[in-house]
């Protein structure tokens, strides 16, 4: 899932500015570290919202989703973090030094930043969060996105111990970064959550229990946690010692948690609460109201398939399940909200390349609906497997606009390929992330937003051994295209992108997922909320800037 928040090729790439939409005025003068004038101070400044799923963990380093990512973009901060024109600002890191060959960061550390218990943010800090996401024992699946480090890839892989990983504390607040290659957009790579510091005494004093309550979770962000209810939703209070306090207005969010769309779009019409995602059955209600807003995301969505399934194995199969899918009909009928089909892996109107052409233009539509071929491949799958029927499970989320997504897509693969018969398991959204990460589904609905503004992103998910695969997919051919790209190729911009280009096509000859839908996303938020800042990528929401006026 998406998700999601860093390395953005702007500084190797021409990069178009992605939709950024904000909850309100964009027009207010800002402050030199891009923050609003400040609103009336004697508004009450609480803002209610809503979420469809439970926080799964606030451990920085085990963090994977969507909502998780939220929460730590709000409550946490690393170095740098995306400011409302989702460029890196300045965060615990007041200024950096590059050295003359691109290989050595050096990080000068605000001195007034604090954990909020009192204790300093120190260079030591980040120290022990990076070599923590980096240790085989912690399992962090997004250990990976540190690999431009220097020995990052071999301490992940158990080769190395932790200590040879080429982060320093010069002193407690000077934090000496070297890489194994020049990496341009390294300082955009810090504001992901996974670069977020973390405070040694107190990880090791929480044990297993560090992320999974309000209280054995230490907050260096914006704002804390006061509470957190568990499938009932959770509490962010001001927090009194964050560095920039004076530029956070807000002080209390409330978050519930409710999964089914009318009980919410209720909440929203009784006033108690801000602001509602919508779903197709209120689109066309709300659509003329003034607080009605839409706007399309760089996520996909997709049917990932468990390639070690006794019919999934089959590539015929796999493309007849891509190809008997009617997307336009689940896009303007089912969802309603301004969601486009993806017949793709990487997102339209995401990142351009060196030529200025946007990715999804250069490499168009790459596997189409086509019921006709898709029934002539099942035959032929069904022949070279030796058999006539087959069930398979479908694992999905149990919100209900994934309910509904998984209904027709049970209804449909049924009705295009005889002799198929799709079973819905729907899990809690913590439950289902654990299944799919242990592969134990046959298909499974799910989606990615981008970490970060360059195509890798999506395209490394799928390398063998990738602990975001979970396909059991692998193709040696698309691992050197990903590797190359990521190493030889980063002096060659065009080369690079090419590469990529390639890799995305050899992805859906093989077709390990099937691309459904780009997201959109339909809501309505009162007029009095003000500069909820969206972010493309990484962490959905930042509240650091929000008012009510």
């Amino acid at each position: 899932m998406k998700k999601k928040l860093s390395l953005f090729l702007v500084l190797l790439l021409a990069v178009t500015t992605f939709l950024a939409a904000c909850g309100g005025n964009n027009d207010t003068a800002k402050d030199k570290d891009g923050s609003a004038n400040k609103p009336d101070e004697k508004k009450e400044q609480v803002l209610n919202l809503l979420e469809t799923q439970e926080i799964p963990t606030l451990d920085p380093a085990l963090a994977t989703d969507e909502v998780s990512f939220i929460v730590l973009n709000n409550v946490m901060e690393g170095l740098y973090r995306l400011g409302k024109d989702n460029k890196p600002l300045p965060g615990v890191a007041e200024s950096y030094e590059v050295s003359q060959d691109g290989k050595v960061y050096t990080f000068k550390l605000r001195k007034d930043a604090k954990w909020s218990n009192g204790d300093p943010v120190t260079a030591h800090d980040f120290v022990f969060a990076w070599r923590r996401v980096l240790d085989p024992k912690t399992a962090s699946e997004y250990a990976y996105i540190m690999y431009d480090i220097k020995n990052a890839e071999e301490i992940n892989q158990g080769k190395l111990p932790v200590d040879q990983l080429g982060v320093k504390a010069l002193d407690d607040y000077t934090l000496q970064v070297e890489l194994k290659n020049p990496v341009p957009y390294f300082v955009s790579l810090t504001v992901f959550s996974s670069f977020m510091p973390q405070n040694e005494k107190f990880v090791k004093s929480q044990g297993e229990k560090y992320g999974l309550e309000a209280n054995t979770t230490l907050y260096n962000g914006p704002f804390v946690l006061s509470e957190w209810k568990h499938e009932q939703g959770w509490t962010y209070k001001k927090n009194p010692n964050y560095w920039d306090k004076d530029n956070v207005k807000l002080e209390t969010i409330n978050v519930k948690v409710v999964k089914d769309t009318a009980t919410a779009v209720n909440l929203y019409e009784t006033k108690k609460v801000d602001r509602v995602g919508l779903s197709a059955e209120f689109v066309d209600k709300y659509k003329n109201d003034k607080n009605f807003h839409t706007f399309l995301e760089p996520s996909i969505f997709w049917l990932r398939m468990n390639t070690k399934n006794e019919l999934l194995k089959n590539v015929n199969a796999r493309k007849a399940i891509a190809m008997a899918v009617d997307k336009e009909a689940l896009v303007n009928t089912l969802l309603n909200n301004g969601t486009v089909p993806a017949n793709y892996l990487v997102p339209k109107d995401f990142v351009q390349g060196p030529n200025g052409k946007d990715f999804r233009e250069e490499n168009g539509d790459l596997i189409k609906t086509d019921v006709k071929e898709a029934k002539k491949l099942w035959e032929q799958a069904k022949k070279e497997l030796g058999k006539d029927k087959f069930t398979i499970e479908l694992l999905n989320y149990d919100d209900d606009v994934a309910k509904k997504i998984g209904e027709y897509l049970k209804e449909q693969l049924e009705k295009n390929l005889p002799g198929l018969t799709v079973n819905i398991k729907q899990q809690p959204f913590k439950q289902k992330l654990e299944l799919e990460s242990n592969m134990q589904y046959d298909l499974s609905f799910s989606g990615w937003g981008p970490d970060y503004q360059d195509p890798m992103t999506f395209i490394d998910l799928w390398v063998t051994n990738s602990p975001h695969n979970q396909t059991g997919w692998s193709n040696p051919e698309y691992d050197k295209l990903v590797k190359d790209a990521k190493t030889t190729l980063l002096s060659d911009l065009q080369a690079r992108w090419d590469a990529m280009l390639k890799a995305e096509k050899l992805l859906f000859e093989e077709v390990p997922i099937a691309p459904l839908y780009q997201r959109g996303r339909a809501y309505l938020q009162r007029e009095y909320v003000k500069d909820i800042v969206i972010h493309p990528f990484g962490g959905d929401f930042s509240f650091k800037w929000a008012y009510i006026e």
